[in-house]
């Protein structure tokens, strides 16, 4: 079982914050950390590559100090890592990033499952793992609360949806997307805290990935951001005392006071 965990570098969302005038987020100073919601995908692809033999490799796409987290990840159990760092990949959108990380995994070759988080803290968008599905035509499974059953050629999972739990089953290769209910990511270990010390980490650029400067980075996005704002901030609410008969009163008066407002 060849397994590829597409990891993200984000900022700690505890440190963000926004600069007032130019409406968009300070980087600087702020410390960067795996995606918490990768984890879990790693985590995932750990435990099947324990039980079915094989390996995980873990990528993902960023400048250069985005090796840290694939480090993390070595010491966490993967077995390798790959880099995609170039000059022509900033900027993208996750179109833009789907398209890089699929055709990474496309040169990689012989992969039976991508797994990624459900999304990343710093977006929110829950749109680069169904992307890479849609980049490599596989099919895919979001939101993934348990895989249930694996084998070389499908899996069973459940999808945990507003409704209830979908129990799907879907054949290999796929790609899915994993919540943190999934499982309870390990520590790392001495041994791979020492691997991941000095391990080779490869880095692919646009050249090695066969693509055009029109396919990713900035030029090979379609989306833009006009702009980002702090929410305001809300006034504190009222409390009130009292009977039921009381409280019931006063929250008609301020039912009936706000209908003309």
């Amino acid at each position: 079982m060849r397994i590829v965990a597409a990891l993200k570098q984000v900022p700690d969302a505890s440190e963000v914050r926004i600069d007032p005038e130019r409406g968009t987020l300070i980087r600087d100073g702020v410390p960067a950390i795996m995606n918490p919601f990768d984890a879990y995908a790693l985590e995932e692809g750990l435990r099947w590559r324990d039980a079915l033999g094989g390996e995980v490799i873990a990528l993902t796409m960023g400048p250069p100090q985005a090796e840290a987290i694939l480090r993390e990840a070595i010491s966490l159990g993967a077995d390798s890592a790959l880099l995609l760092s170039d000059r022509a990949f900033a900027g993208a959108d996750t179109w833009a990033t789907s398209t890089t990380l699929a055709a990474a995994v496309r040169k990689l070759g012989n992969v039976d499952l991508v797994v990624a988080g459900k999304q990343a803290i710093d977006g929110d968008t829950a749109q680069t793992g169904p992307g890479i599905a849609a980049s490599l035509d596989w099919p895919q499974v979001t939101f993934v609360g348990r895989v249930v059953e694996m084998t070389s050629g499908k899996l069973v999972a459940e999808r945990f949806v507003e409704a209830g739990v979908e129990v799907v089953e879907c054949p290999l290769p796929a790609v899915i997307t994993v919540l943190k209910d999934a499982n309870v990511p390990r520590m790392p270990s001495l041994r791979g805290k020492m691997k991941a010390r000095t391990a080779g980490i490869p880095c692919w650029g646009l050249a090695d990935l066969g693509l055009s400067e029109k396919e990713t980075g900035l030029e090979g996005s379609p989306t833009r951001v006009v702009r980002i704002a702090t929410p305001e901030t809300r006034a504190g609410g009222e409390i009130h005392r009292g009977s039921p008969e009381e409280l019931a009163s006063i929250l008609a008066d301020l039912l009936l006071g706000g209908a003309g407002r």
